[in-house]
């Protein structure tokens, strides 16, 4: 198994979690963008948001981001999936990233 995201769901490269269920893994990002940063990661392999066929996983995992961010501490947060290479997806294993813990300012 090559894809990290699946070795650490699989307890195969350990990794302290924020939460974990049957269908989900949440960890905090080696490197944060913020001070709270998790990474919310299906347990099985789906390589992006727009490979993701199954719509009951999907809101497995944002309920798994809701539960996440309140687990942290976080009342307000930021979700991001990058899909695709020319997006930021450095991970082609699909994965939120729930930031928060200090005013993230408008994009744009």
């Amino acid at each position: 198994m090559s894809c990290i995201f699946c070795r650490i769901a699989a307890g195969e490269i350990p990794s302290p979690r924020v939460l974990e269920t049957p269908d989900l893994i949440a960890i905090r990002d080696i490197a944060p963008q913020a001070p709270a940063h998790l990474l919310v990661i299906p347990r099985r392999h789906v390589e992006s948001l727009a490979s993701l066929e199954d719509a009951s996983l999907g809101g497995k995992l944002l309920e798994g981001v809701r539960e996440a961010a309140r687990l942290a501490g976080l009342a307000e947060y930021r979700l991001i999936a990058n899909t695709g290479a020319s997006a930021g997806q450095t991970v082609f294993h699909l994965h939120f990233h729930v930031l928060g813990g200090r005013p993230l300012g408008a994009l744009g």
